[in-house]
């Protein structure tokens, strides 16, 4: 577990083996969610780069009558 330091100015510094492991970039948005007593970042992506991401999933469902 990696710990980080809350700057006087109320920032922190992602670890670098974070940020390689999710490739961030300068200028990418985060989202940011408290959950408890616990804080999750959540990395907003361009839509053009999850465009196709949804290819080949299983379309075949089984419907409700009154759905058909």
């Amino acid at each position: 577990m990696t710990t980080v330091t809350v700057s006087p100015k109320y920032q922190v510094v992602i670890p670098k083996e974070i940020r390689q492991k999710l490739k961030l970039k300068p200028g990418q948005k985060l989202q940011i969610i408290q959950l408890g007593d616990r804080i999750e970042f959540i990395l907003l992506k361009n839509i053009k780069e999850v465009r196709g991401f949804l290819k080949g999933i299983n379309t075949e469902i089984e419907r409700e009558g009154d759905r058909i």
